[in-house]
């Protein structure tokens, strides 16, 4: 294994510098810095000149320029962007982390929603509502961003913003909403006619409830969870991460889940004190994270079972659901005071911009603010992205359930929820096993409609901004590090090849 790695990492090395070579020589015929200057009435435009070349180096060949660019980086300096003065590195920092800020909460939105509405429209194959998905999906696949992107700004955004200084309940709205949402459970959830009504009738009236509850309440204008709503979350996700993974009838593993949820809600005034009267940061926020999968992986371990395992997996993925809720919960605390902020003026859904300047307030102010500039990107985003795997999942979905071992362990007698997680999902993951982490790095270097549409200074924009300046440093830095991440991501899905199919081993 280590010697796989090694000898992957070294190939990695070895055509990332003659990546840079070939680059730095086509960049150096393509640009030309003194473009602006031929072409100034300036009087003293030779003197101009000049000092450009002797500022910029240009009197020496591009392969030495390209040496000391290459001694530089490894000693830490990736150059400057000389026509502001600005170092590579102050501008890479803002710029990656702007993008991995973007492309991770979308990536990972959009693999959720396209891998478990994937797998509904294979086991629906034919019907109406695989159908349905399958319109929807090329649909939204055709659409182009920047077209995706203005609808956007324009009804969730300006439409939003003004009806939350105006609430009124629409009707047609509320009850068109719920008939979308009944009528996509019937068809996800409905095996028959009988249960398809029953699973709308279920559907709707829950949707329809639920909004007008935040309607009617004011909770739209006063958003929270509380302790209630948390509580509740808890224990619908300990039944329902219990039917996925082990089946009801576990009950180890049903008294590990619920036996987390009731912790975490125990909890609950303990971290609302921790996150009121401790400086908090990102840091805190991932040690909690992580104590807190640590305390459910202790419940399931001490719960057993037949299964240890699978008690110990299903605490910790309620533990992981529980916790983003108790985060946003107290995100949300803050919303009033977020509204009233003359910066925001009441408008709180943004349409540029990665943040709101000179917002004042605290660490979850700054969290809430992000939220609302990450909103309308990410859907954009995500609307892509979601086609895509959605199409991915249903195909290789399809696919493994006409396999022989599918149809082996039906005649065994195991259930239709171990075939379909425990052999026909796992299976089915491959291929976007393979996709998912090079859509990511992809994204993280080329979403530059969306960062310009949204007027967020990633690395997209980055390096369209420099290549259009005719500034080396920035652009040569961006092709480097997104070739690096390119080849982190094929080996990554190579060992996720080997996670989730044993049959795969690495050979080294």
């Amino acid at each position: 294994m280590l010697r796989f790695i090694a000898r992957r990492l070294a190939i990695a090395v070895g055509l990332l510098l003659v990546l840079s070579v070939l680059m730095y020589w086509l960049l150096d015929i393509a640009m030309d810095p003194l473009d602006d200057l031929r072409t100034s009435p300036a009087l003293n435009r030779d003197q101009l000149i000049e000092l450009r070349v002797l500022q910029l180096n240009l009197d020496q060949p591009w392969y030495v320029r390209y040496w000391h660019w290459l001694t530089n980086c490894f000693q830490g300096n990736f150059g400057t962007a000389w026509r502001t003065g600005q170092s590579v590195n102050s501008l890479l920092g803002g710029a990656a982390l702007t993008s991995i800020q973007l492309v991770f909460a979308a990536t990972v939105i959009a693999l959720l929603l396209g891998v478990t509405i994937g797998l509904l429209s294979a086991l629906r194959q034919y019907t109406t509502f695989d159908y349905a998905i399958t319109f929807v999906s090329f649909v939204l696949y055709a659409l182009p961003i920047f077209w995706v992107a203005v609808l956007l700004k324009q009804y969730l955004a300006i439409g939003v913003n003004d009806y939350l200084n105006n609430p009124v309940m629409n009707w047609p709205v509320v009850l068109g909403i719920s008939v979308i949402a009944g009528l996509f459970w019937a068809g996800a959830l409905g095996t028959d006619l009988k249960r398809q009504l029953i699973v709308f009738g279920g559907a709707f009236a829950i949707t329809l409830g639920t909004l007008c509850y935040i309607l009617l309440s004011g909770w739209i204008l006063r958003p929270q969870i509380g302790i209630v709503g948390i509580a509740i979350i808890g224990a619908a996700a300990a039944y329902a991460v219990t039917l996925i993974f082990s089946g009801i009838n576990n009950k180890r593993a049903l008294y590990s889940a619920l036996t987390t949820a009731v912790v975490g809600v125990g909890t609950y005034v303990g971290v609302q004190w921790l996150f009121y009267y401790v400086p908090m940061n990102e840091l805190w926020l991932i040690g909690l994270l992580l104590v807190a999968i640590a305390i459910a992986l202790l419940i399931g371990w001490l719960w057993g079972g037949p299964d240890r395992a699978v008690s110990m997996r299903g605490a910790a993925v309620v533990a992981v659901i529980m916790s983003v809720f108790v985060y946003v919960d107290r995100v949300l605390q803050g919303w009033q005071t977020y509204m009233n902020m003359s910066a925001i003026n009441r408008r709180p859904i943004a349409t540029i911009g990665s943040q709101t300047p000179n917002l004042g307030g605290d660490f979850w102010i700054a969290q809430l603010d992000k939220w609302t500039h990450l909103l309308l990107p990410t859907i954009a985003l995500v609307l892509i992205s979601f086609a895509g795997y959605t199409r991915y999942q249903r195909g290789s979905m399809l696919e493994v359930m006409n396999q022989d071992y599918i149809r082996t362990a039906r005649a065994k007698g195991l259930s239709e929820r171990i075939v379909i997680v425990r052999h026909a999902l796992r299976n089915a993951l491959l291929p976007l096993a393979s996709i998912v982490p090079v859509d990511f790095i992809t994204m993280i270097g080329g979403a530059v409609i969306t960062e310009t549409i949204f007027n967020w200074a990633g690395m997209g924009r980055m390096f369209v901004t420099s290549l259009a300046q005719s500034e080396p440093d920035p652009v040569m830095i961006y092709i480097i590090i997104t070739g690096g991440l390119a080849m982190i991501a094929n080996l990554v899905a190579d060992f996720l090849y080997g996670i989730l199919d044993p049959r795969i081993r690495v050979n080294a």
